[in-house]
């Protein structure tokens, strides 16, 4: 009995390592997808546009993070969306938040104002939206903290 309980336990390990690689990407995964993207970055035109990453939490009314062309997410700086020309893509939907950890070509400018966001009690950079493109729904990993991406957590990580 207890050979028949091993035999079966050998036969499952490789469907049970195969469900385990579903649930996120391995380290090895995630270190290429990351040197892959930095390559990309240095790849694009300096400061020819802006790429745009949103940043959605349930309790925070920031957009997201906004970075120039070529330049890394390290330097990418978390805004607030004037939305006054247009409207941000989630807003436009009428679906808030349902676009969180996508990656949009951003159409605008910085308008050299802050805006003060009171649910982090924080200043932000205000920009102005004039149109967007839509470049990944699943862009590689920005963030080291665990549950970055959460909604419900009241966390604001910085983009390395």
């Amino acid at each position: 009995m207890k050979m028949i309980r091993f035999a079966s336990t050998l036969l499952l390990l490789p469907i049970l390592a195969g469900c385990m690689s579903t649930i996120g990407p391995t380290p090895g995964q995630y270190k290429l997808a990351r040197a892959a993207m930095v390559d990309q970055i240095k790849a694009e035109p300096r400061d020819a546009y802006f790429v745009g990453r949103r940043y959605y939490k349930t309790d925070y009314k920031f957009w997201g993070f906004v970075r120039a062309s070529g330049h890394p997410w390290s330097e990418s700086k978390l805004v607030m969306m004037n939305e006054n020309q247009k409207l941000a893509p989630d807003r436009a939907g009428t679906a808030l938040g349902t676009d969180n950890n996508f990656e949009y070509r951003l159409h605008g400018r910085f308008s050299g104002e802050t805006v003060y966001e009171p649910a982090s009690n924080g200043f932000y950079p205000e920009f102005v939206l004039t149109g967007y493109d839509l470049i990944s729904q699943t862009p590689p990993p920005i963030y080291r903290e665990p549950g970055a991406l959460n909604p419900e957590r009241p966390i604001i990580p910085q983009p390395y």
